[in-house]
């Protein structure tokens, strides 16, 4: 007789008394938080064009689009369903995403800066900071949460 341990958890058969990795839990929830923000609230014309890019919604627009929706800067149209809790959920499912973007264009731009010779003290009036150290400091802690680890990175395995 075979045993349940013995059987393999996989995605599509669960097993209930092993916790859900985490990581494909919350992949999976970006996924459906997108698309249940699109379906939603960005499903015709007259709702996508409330987004920067009418064609497809990103994470940072869904949040956007949903807090807009909930403070009344953006009206929903006809026949759109209301901002329900699950909608808000999604969005906030999204944030991680949205900054991690948000710090990588960053990160990003700071390289290209201090590639073009701007000094930190450029740099710190750019982004409102009081002084260079506050500025280069800022850019090394986006370095260390943009950064792939080595294990992480693919061309470290080549």
């Amino acid at each position: 007789m075979s045993s349940t341990a013995d059987t393999p958890v996989t995605p599509e058969s669960h097993d209930p008394f092993t916790a859900p990795d985490p990581e494909q839990a919350r992949a999976r929830r970006v996924h459906a938080s997108l698309f249940r923000i699109a379906e939603r609230h960005a499903a015709t014309d007259e709702q996508r064009a409330r987004q920067v890019n009418p064609y497809m919604l990103g994470p940072h627009e869904a949040i956007r689009l949903v807090s807009f929706l909930l403070s009344g800067i953006a009206q929903p149209a006809d026949g759109e369903p209301a901002v329900d809790h699950a909608d808000i959920t999604a969005a906030l499912s999204l944030i991680p995403m949205a900054r991690g973007e948000m710090d990588d264009l960053e990160a990003g731009l700071l390289r290209m800066a201090r590639g073009r010779e701007m000094t930190w003290q450029e740099i710190a009036f750019g982004l409102g900071l009081g002084t260079p150290q506050a500025a280069r400091q800022r850019y090394e802690r986006l370095l260390g949460r943009t950064t792939p680890e080595p294990e992480d990175d693919p061309a470290a395995r080549a």
